[in-house]
């Protein structure tokens, strides 16, 4: 619920999410950047990075690997060894000590890992043997998908417990909460889309087997931290690397009603021009409902703004923006519009470039701004 009124501005209204207090009703939405190390830990200037958005009502991290099996790129941080703990304990320290909340986005690749990106330079898994044909990025350039490899049922059972793992390593790293993403064409949503998803055994075959891995889950990481600390992110309907859901609707309505009970922090809705997921999630979910609207297109301070005023979302989370706009809130609430990327060559770059070298409106915080080297 929300305890402060902006009615000018819904998006600088607070919001009471389980035990936080959002200052408003700004989500960094989680977006790729690639500057761990090839260990995936996260250094000085990832913690430079966040603490610059500390201004967000709630951050929701880049996506961070459970597993080793789960990574995708081989700068991508993740949550599997004490050292990339460490890491993350640095960045949540920078966060919270600029009076911000983050919370860990769990992500597995499933079929969009390959062996160039993973430290052990295994094959990627998934619900099926369904390659993705698009190519791959890796650290020497595009290359193109391998077929993945059928998990088996006792490997499903040990890809669950990675998550609720990784968990309870995002808690010791300080995070104050954890996001699944069940979105996007990474695992969980493998698992309930028709075309990556043959399987004829209790995690395929209709709508009871496509939703149970993603709900094994949710119930496994709720289990490790405490359902309100935990959000999960979906996309229904969205075709992001090659995903195909023929009926989206009854798929995800069941999904709903079964991790409903658990009480669940927030549910993360992209929306999709094809398919009114938001609209159907509002109708679906009676908790906190996180809109997102970027993912097909710009997201502007009016769309994100008509979002709550309209009430078809609680939060709303901002991806792009933030990439140039370290205070995305603080333009908001002194009626600045927000900057332009200016340099998209170095999303995911190494380095400061494109990634901290961005200023304030105000500049009043340029002790957050990393040196170029």
């Amino acid at each position: 619920m929300d305890t402060t009124r902006n009615h000018g501005q819904p998006l600088l209204d607070t919001y009471e999410l389980g035990t936080l207090r959002l200052p408003n009703r700004v989500v960094m939405a989680p977006m790729t950047r690639l500057r761990a190390d090839r260990d995936g830990v996260p250094g000085a200037l990832m913690a430079t990075y966040y603490a610059q958005r500390a201004g967000a009502g709630l951050i929701v991290s880049e996506g961070i690997a459970p597993s080793v099996e789960g990574q995708q790129y081989l700068t991508e941080p993740g949550l599997y060894s004490e050292a990339q703990v460490d890491g993350w304990r640095r960045v949540t320290d920078a966060v919270h000590a600029e009076g911000g909340r983050i919370f860990a986005q769990i992500m597995h690749a499933g079929r969009g890992a390959h062996p160039a990106n993973r430290p052990d330079g295994g094959t990627p898994v998934a619900p099926s043997v369904v390659p993705r044909t698009d190519p791959v990025h890796t650290l020497d350039g595009k290359v193109s998908p391998v077929a993945p490899r059928e998990l088996t049922l006792r490997e499903i059972a040990a890809t669950v417990a990675d998550y609720a793992d990784a968990a309870r390593a995002a808690v010791r790293a300080g995070f104050d909460g954890v996001e699944i993403h069940g979105a996007n064409g990474y695992l969980p949503h493998q698992f309930l889309a028709d075309n990556t998803n043959r399987r004829t055994d209790a995690y395929g075959d209709g709508t009871a087997g496509r939703i149970r891995f993603p709900v094994e889950v949710t119930e496994a990481v709720a289990d490790a931290v405490g359902a309100d600390r935990v959000g999960l992110r979906l996309s229904p309907g969205n075709r992001q690397f090659e995903m195909v859901e023929r009926e989206p609707a009854p798929v995800y309505r069941e999904l709903l009603r079964q991790v409903a009970p658990l009480g669940l922090a927030y549910l993360h809705v992209t929306d999709d021009p094809a398919h009114p997921a938001l609209a159907e999630a509002r109708r679906d979910w009676q908790g906190t409902l996180v809109g997102n609207t970027g993912e097909h297109r710009a997201t502007t301070q009016e769309g994100a703004a008509a979002l709550i005023a309209g009430g078809h979302a609680d939060l709303v989370s901002v991806g792009r923006p933030y990439i140039s706009n370290p205070d995305v809130v603080e333009r908001l609430a002194a009626g600045v519009p927000w900057s332009v990327i200016r340099e998209k060559d170095f999303h995911y770059a190494s380095g400061p470039r494109g990634y901290v070298d961005y200023p304030r409106h105000d500049r009043d915080k340029a002790h957050l701004v990393a040196p170029l080297t």
